[in-house]
C-alpha cells in the first residue's frame, strides 16, 4: 500500500469505527481512455450522524495515486466537515487537510474558539515540518476553507511526518461530531440557515470553475462519472 493510500484509508477506517458509519454506495471507477479500472467510489453513512465519501483513483502509468476522503455532518448540524486529500503524482506527495466551517467565522467567535483553536498546535507543528512547500492554490479555493487548511506538496519523509498532524485532526473533529456543540457556541443560527448555507458552500467548493482538478478527473473518468462523484459530495449527509 502507497503512502497516500495509508494516509487516507487509515483516516476512513477510524472514522467509519468511531462512528458506525455502514457502506451505502460502492462503484468501480474506469479510465476513459481505455476503460481499465482505476479505482473506486464509496458512499459510508449513518443517518443523523455523518457521511463519508470516499474517491480512489491509481494510474500507474501517469505514477498517480489519489485518495480522498470528505466526512460531512448533517445539514442542520453546525459541526464542520472533515477532509483529508492524499496523492502521489510521481515522485512528489501532496495532500490537505481541513475541518470546514459551518457558519461565518468572522461573525461566530465562540465557534473558532471551540471548534479551532484546539488545533492551533497541530497547526503550528505541521508548519514546521521539513519537506513540505505550499501548494498552489486560489484564493477563492482558500476563502471557502478554514485558517486552519493545510495543503502541502511534500518529500516522502515530509509526507509520513504528517500523519500525527492528520489524527490530530481527525480526532478532534471525531470528538465534536460525538460530543455535538455545548450550549453558547452558536447562538441565533437556525437549522434551516445552516442547511441553507452548507448547500450554497458545497456547490461553490466542488464547482468546477473554482477547483481546476475537476478538469484533470474528466479526463481521466469522463465528465459523466466526474458528475457523478461531484454530486455525492454535494448531497452526502443530506
Amino acid at each position: 500500500m502507497s503512502l497516500s493510500a495509508e494516509l487516507c484509508l487509515g483516516t476512513v477506517e477510524a472514522i467509519t469505527a468511531r462512528l458506525e458509519l455502514e457502506e451505502t454506495e460502492s462503484a468501480p471507477l474506469t479510465s476513459a481512455i481505455d476503460g481499465s479500472p482505476v479505482g473506486v467510489h464509496r458512499v459510508l453513512a449513518r443517518d443523523g450522524v455523518a457521511a463519508l465519501v470516499y474517491v480512489a483513483m491509481t494510474v500507474e502509468a501517469f505514477g498517480l495515486d489519489s485518495h480522498m476522503c470528505f466526512a460531512f455532518t448533517p445539514p442542520e448540524s453546525a459541526v464542520p466537515h472533515f477532509t483529508v486529500d492524499s496523492v502521489l503524482a510521481g515522485p512528489h506527495y501532496a495532500f490537505h487537510l481541513d475541518l470546514i466551517p459551518r457558519v461565518d467565522p468572522g461573525a461566530n467567535l465562540a465557534y473558532i474558539d471551540h471548534c479551532y483553536a484546539p488545533l492551533d498546535e497541530a497547526h503550528a507543528q505541521a508548519e514546521q515540518i521539513e519537506g513540505l512547500t505550499p501548494a498552489h492554490l486560489s484564493r477563492r479555493q482558500w476563502q471557502l476553507m478554514s485558517a486552519w487548511m493545510l495543503a502541502h506538496r511534500a518529500d516522502e519523509d515530509g509526507f509520513r511526518a504528517v500523519f500525527g498532524t492528520v489524527a490530530a485532526y481527525r480526532d478532534h473533529w471525531l470528538e465534536l461530531v460525538v460530543n455535538g456543540l455545548p450550549d453558547g457556541v452558536l447562538v441565533g443560527v437556525t437549522a434551516e440557515q445552516l442547511a441553507e448555507r452548507d448547500a450554497g458552500h458545497r456547490d461553490a467548493l466542488f464547482n468546477p470553475d473554482v477547483d481546476p482538478v475537476w478538469a484533470q478527473v474528466d479526463r481521466l473518468l469522463g465528465p459523466d462519472a466526474s458528475a457523478g462523484i461531484r454530486h455525492s459530495l454535494k448531497t452526502a449527509a443530506r
